[in-house]
């Protein structure tokens, strides 16, 4: 039996065509940039954000003076998820092994895990200030051994905004400028006159920014195209009605094309859900996006079977999976596509993207069915290395010069064949 879509949002087709304008524009400031350097950041941000400081990288003295601004109260609650960051991330590199091992007597194999010399941190500040986003990105690298941390957020209302400052400080970034949008990611990548390029970008952002990322991938490294957040709720007629709402409109407040698709077996919930969306959104505060997000991108599908959820929850392949059912272990063993999972009513997507200690940078637009999301493994380069005794060579080399001479390539058949030659006797 298929599963019965209740609520459709817009046509999946229409999100994924790439707006040629936003393509164009991104495209115009990449060359800008390239082109002019300093000059071009600094007309672009005054343009885009009215900020044009003597210098968009803040001092040592400006970064303490904004830590002295935030409330003692806040800096417990940034410290307290740069922590529980940390730890796991910690716990993650320590899963990450060397390797050295001999495949034949005399023939040793191994790989090493370096970390990159230099990573860019985008941390948007547009309609909210992502300070859990400094937390994910710089605090990560840190973890990974990143020798340079670059950190780039926006100005907000024309000035650094605190919590952010303080946040990337406590993180550990290098260098921190007050710096946004495409003009941030642009300077990083490809360098200026004071701001010295990075080998890898990472962070969200708006579509401007993720084109950026698509656009300037190859010259360096990317860690996802992260698109608009998406949460789904796997739901049984064990689940509270309210919850589900709320945690909907959670995630659907991010932008008003936020998807939030609940995936039930309860026709309670099916049929009784639009009403409570509607009874929460008369007192939420980010009303107006959130009623936008759901009317345009939430969808509500019914499945008659948890085999069912699996499939559809798979074929989805949302960002963030919320779980509340009676055995939410069950999705556990058998989902395999998802940036991050939570698990029945006690833990939700809040929690993930703020302090419980995973990682919020996670794959959005399916693409949980290639790649998982932002972690210290993403700021390593596992890279391999060989060995060879002369006796080894021999053996390896008589085996090399056929599958070159079958390939027809002379050049590497003489590499194979000069060592046969060098070693063969001292061998025998």
């Amino acid at each position: 039996m298929a599963a019965t879509v209740l609520k459709r949002g817009i046509d999946a087709g229409a999100k994924a065509q790439l707006d040629e304008r936003v393509e164009a524009t991104v495209k115009g400031i990449i060359a800008e940039v390239r082109e002019r350097g300093d000059a071009a950041v600094r007309e672009l941000s005054e343009r885009f954000d009215g900020y044009a400081p003597e210098s968009f990288r803040l001092s040592a003295e400006a970064v303490e003076a904004a830590i002295a601004q935030v409330p003692a109260d806040q800096l417990e609650a940034i410290r307290f998820s740069l922590e529980q960051v940390r730890t796991f991330a910690q716990a993650q590199r320590g899963a990450i092994r060397d390797l050295e091992l001999e495949t034949l007597p005399g023939v040793t194999l191994g790989h090493r895990n370096i970390p990159m010399n230099s990573v860019g941190c985008y941390v948007p500040g547009g309609r909210y200030p992502m300070i859990a986003s400094a937390i994910m990105s710089v605090a990560t690298a840190k973890v990974a051994g990143v020798g340079r941390v670059v950190a780039c957020t926006p100005p907000m209302s024309g000035e650094p905004y605190p919590a952010t400052v303080a946040t990337l400080a406590l993180a550990g970034a290098d260098e921190i400028y007050i710096l946004g949008g495409v003009q941030a990611m642009a300077a990083m990548a490809v360098g200026t006159e004071t701001i010295a390029p990075v080998d890898f970008l990472v962070g969200p952002g708006n579509a401007y920014v993720a084109e950026a990322k698509r656009q300037l991938f190859g010259e360096v490294g990317i860690d996802l195209l992260a698109g608009p957040t998406e949460i789904l709720v796997i739901a049984d007629d064990s689940a509270d009605l309210e919850m589900v709402a709320t945690d909907l409109l959670g995630q659907a407040e991010h932008g008003p094309n936020s998807p939030a698709i609940l995936l039930t077996t309860s026709e309670r919930l099916a049929a009784g859900l639009q009403a409570e969306i509607e009874r929460q959104l008369e007192t939420l505060e980010t009303a107006e996006v959130a009623a936008q997000a759901w009317r345009d991108y939430g969808q509500i599908i019914l499945c008659a079977s948890d085999e069912e959820l699996v499939a559809e929850a798979d074929r989805i392949a949302s960002e963030h999976v919320e779980v509340l059912t009676r055995d939410p272990g069950y999705f556990l063993e058998h989902l395999t596509n998802y940036g991050s999972l939570f698990l029945g009513p006690e833990t939700n997507v809040a929690y993930g993207d703020k302090s419980i200690g995973t990682n919020h940078i996670l794959p959005t637009a399916r693409a949980a069915r290639y790649t998982g999301g932002l972690w210290v493994g993403k700021f390593l380069k596992t890279v391999t290395y060989q060995r060879c005794t002369s006796e080894a060579s021999v053996v390896i080399g008589e085996n090399c010069a056929r599958i070159c001479e079958i390939e027809g390539f002379a050049g590497h058949r003489r590499q194979a064949t000069l060592r046969l030659e060098r070693y063969r006797q001292a061998a025998g």
